[in-house]
């Protein structure tokens, strides 16, 4: 299956994709509403908007350093997994995606970095959880624990709302333990909930694709124990349609879809002449008949 990613309403639509992917919110806070032809995507804790209009929403970390857009390796700004009111409007949108289309994707869930967060009510939680479960509050396996069950949480909740199929954008990072670590996602925890993790591996150009194929292969690795599909977003925007193309044959190989992320007409024209090529048929030599 070949889907698109956009934030264009008309696009969803295109007989090139089998599937729209449609953005509801987005890092920049904006907001649209959800289509009933599409599946309805939601930023959940990446909010520009939110973060300047309220700085408190903010995680920090244990120096007090803000994860927003002026540090680095943020390319926009987190909210803190913890804050309830702010948890508890994300799953209104949830519910809301649901009740226009019964399928829904989450990006953007997770804590902002391993590092993050040490405000004052993550601190207070988790040192309640430690306390609860008679562990050391020092330890840093505990801590790490208590992150994955606050995302673990949240996405259980998310799918209650949903009826039917759950997608979760996870970060491209198929080492052991990175996502755990870097984001407090459990692949194994969620996979209870999530029916299809879905994998940006943007590139401008897909000149080689040799480290596109190493991550899938890593994702395959990853998500093979458990039972979630796995499907890959390639980005669409000014790339070059032979690349695109290449890009793609590697993707086929590995993911049960293949998605294409905010230049649906590049996306369709990509689609169209890999058609088109297909049509031609093969050159076979007059002697392959008698063989």
């Amino acid at each position: 299956m070949y889907g698109v990613v956009t934030r264009n309403e008309e696009e969803v639509d295109w007989p090139e994709f089998d599937r729209g992917f449609y953005e509801v919110k987005d890092v920049t806070g904006r907001a649209a509403e959800p289509l009933s032809n599409a599946v309805n995507m939601i930023s959940c804790f990446g909010d520009n908007a939110a973060a300047n209009e309220s700085p408190e929403l903010v995680p920090v970390d244990g120096e007090g350093n803000p994860a927003t857009r002026d540090r680095t390796y943020f390319d926009w700004a987190y909210i803190c997994p913890t804050n309830e009111r702010y948890r508890a409007g994300l799953l209104e949108i949830v519910a809301d995606a649901a009740a226009a289309n019964g399928d829904v994707r989450l990006d953007d869930v997770g804590f902002p970095r391993d590092e993050y967060c040490r405000c004052e009510r993550c601190t207070s939680q988790f040192e309640a959880w430690a306390d609860d479960r008679d562990r050391d509050a020092d330890d840093e396996g505990a801590w790490f624990e208590w992150r994955a069950e606050v995302i673990t949480e949240f996405v259980a909740d998310a799918a209650e709302r949903v009826p039917g199929r759950l997608y979760l954008t996870l970060y491209p990072d198929p080492y052991p333990g990175h996502l755990y670590r870097r984001a407090g996602l459990d692949i194994e925890a969620l996979s209870e909930y999530v029916d299809e993790f879905v994998v940006p591996l943007y590139d401008t150009h897909y000149g080689t694709t040799y480290w596109l194929e190493t991550i899938a292969r890593g994702f395959v690795s990853l998500l093979e124990p458990y039972d979630a599909d796995f499907s890959l977003e390639l980005y669409a925007v000014n790339v070059d349609v032979d690349d695109l193309i290449h890009a793609i044959e590697v993707a086929d190989e590995y993911a049960k879809d293949v998605l294409f992320g905010y230049d649906a007409s590049n996306a369709a024209a990509t689609l169209r002449r890999m058609t088109a090529d297909g049509s031609r048929g093969k050159t076979y030599h007059p002697d392959d008949a008698t063989r």
